[in-house]
């Protein structure tokens, strides 16, 4: 049945869209399109003028091509990256989305050891909430960056596939879905590979719709986490104070822990809170307008990365987290 509907919408949407997209250029006699039907048809079994037309309506966007080459995580720093987040709309809009799926939030931490904040965070800083998802057409932002992206071809590449097997297993039209200028999907801004491997029906209605369903979302976003490594009860980061012999060669070493706590004290790395020495760590910096800080990542905040490799994104989704619960003033 699911590939009965995503004939048809496959059909529909190619229909609505071919007139009002004719003077674009689509990716028929790209050689590299046409290597990725030849795979699909092969190894997925998936129709080949079906995948002929979708490669034809696949348009190449020059303007995703500009913006995955200048992302907010290596053009500011800390604190002018931190104000794009978390601001008063941003702290009351997580207070407010708390407040709507507080049950959903509540089972989620449960099942999966990630605190509603976490969860609520991400999602804030991913779109908003829900308002902003992005809007690219996923077939436009995969297709554009799998063969007109050289560097990182192979990745988009993959990631097509996979949001073509989605589509097909959920009957999704995949010209109709709309995501971020990577592809991205959804509250939580899933990759296809994430969405097949880590979305999840979380209130067992038989779908799993990440884009209108906030219980699947939150869901979701929490396996993701868990799934990454999440501990359940483990602080996140805490600061750090450098001794003037401090061994800055290891700060910003790596976004995996490749110390303990108790390892980074000896290079000169005190924590101003009390944790376990044995604690999997590293030691980074953040440039704040009066200097640099200093902090010391923990597990969780490594697991926090996996969402999107940057020290940056991991720190505001925490301090997000924890302004949004200071604003509930700590209701349950």
């Amino acid at each position: 049945m699911a590939v009965l509907q995503w004939t048809m919408g496959l059909l529909a949407g190619l229909g609505m869209v071919l007139s009002a997209c004719a003077q674009e250029s689509g990716h028929a006699d790209n050689p590299d399109a046409q290597a990725f039907v030849n795979h699909m048809v092969e190894k997925h079994a998936f129709n080949r003028q079906q995948m002929l037309d979708l490669m034809r309506e696949a348009k190449r966007k020059d303007a995703i091509l500009k913006a995955i080459q200048r992302p907010a995580e290596k053009a500011k720093p800390w604190y002018e990256y931190r104000t794009l987040f978390i601001t008063p709309q941003s702290i009351a809009g997580g207070v407010d989305f708390w407040d709507k799926n507080r049950k959903a939030l509540e089972d989620a931490e449960n099942k999966y050891g990630v605190p509603a904040e976490l969860i609520v965070a991400i999602i804030g800083v991913e779109t908003r909430y829900g308002g902003n998802m992005g809007g690219y057409r996923v077939l436009d932002a995969l297709a554009t960056l799998a063969f007109n992206y050289p560097r990182r071809s192979e990745f988009f590449t993959k990631e097509l596939e996979n949001f073509l097997l989605l589509t097909r297993d959920q009957g999704l039209a995949p010209t109709e879905l709309k995501g971020s200028y990577a592809g991205a999907m959804g509250f939580g801004q899933f990759m296809p590979s994430s969405y097949r491997a880590y979305a999840v029906d979380f209130n067992n209605d038989g779908k799993v719709d990440i884009w209108q369903d906030t219980e699947d979302a939150i869901g979701s976003v929490a396996n993701y986490l868990a799934e990454h490594g999440w501990q359940r009860g483990e602080p996140v980061v805490v600061l750090a104070s450098p001794r003037p012999n401090a061994d800055m060669t290891i700060v910003n070493d790596s976004l995996k822990p490749q110390w303990t706590v108790g390892q980074l004290k000896e290079k000169g790395f005190e924590t101003t809170a009390q944790v376990s020495a044995d604690m999997p760590a590293n030691v980074f910096s953040l440039q704040t307008a009066q200097g640099k800080e200093y902090w010391i990542g923990l597990k969780n905040f490594s697991v926090i990365t996996s969402y999107n490799r940057s020290r940056l994104y991991a720190m505001a989704v925490y301090d997000l987290a924890q302004e949004i619960v200071k604003a509930r003033g700590g209701r349950s």
